[in-house]
């Protein structure tokens, strides 16, 4: 009888910040593979709220009572970065309709660029359904509460932000 392959998925994104939308599916995701790389995003065509090594930091943070979630940081295309770390399944989550035809797209171009490596699509929880980074940005940046929408450690630093922004 043969041993069965170890699967590794990879979870990727800009995670600016990482929303329970997110922190749902990372816990879901985990359950389903031997390892799930977090995969931040070095976002060059976006400009963060928080810095590459801020957002590395908050995911191992809310990631850590995942034991088997490894947060990584990549550049470039995830192709490259599957291949070189032997990943078998991307992760992504998706929450209405207008989500899935982007990602639709994107999972068919990845497939014809690492065609070994499936695309699995999650769907948060009902209650996570509407919680985008960018709304919590926006909502954080604008005085409004969004301690319903993050964690607590992602809450603080945003609030420590906001403040400095305003400080400015």
């Amino acid at each position: 009888m043969s041993q069965r392959q170890r699967i590794v998925a990879v979870y990727p994104g800009t995670f600016d910040p990482l929303t329970l939308g997110h922190e749902d599916i990372l816990q879901r995701a985990a359950g389903m593979f031997d390892e799930l790389v977090l995969a931040v995003a070095v976002a060059h065509h976006k400009r963060t709220m928080f810095s590459l090594d801020e957002r590395l930091a908050l995911a191992a943070e809310v990631t850590a009572p995942l034991g088997n979630v490894r947060v990584d940081a990549y550049r470039g295309l995830l192709r490259d970065y599957c291949l070189a770390h032997h990943v078998r399944v991307v992760v992504r989550g998706v929450r209405a309709a207008t989500d899935f035809d982007y990602e639709f797209q994107m999972a068919g171009m990845n497939r014809h660029l690492m065609p070994g490596v499936d695309t699995i699509f999650l769907t948060p929880q009902a209650e996570t359904q509407f919680i985008s980074s960018t709304f919590v940005r926006e909502i954080a940046t604008l005085g409004g509460d969004v301690a319903a929408l993050v964690s607590p450690s992602v809450h603080k630093r945003l609030q420590e932000r906001v403040a400095q922004v305003r400080e400015a």
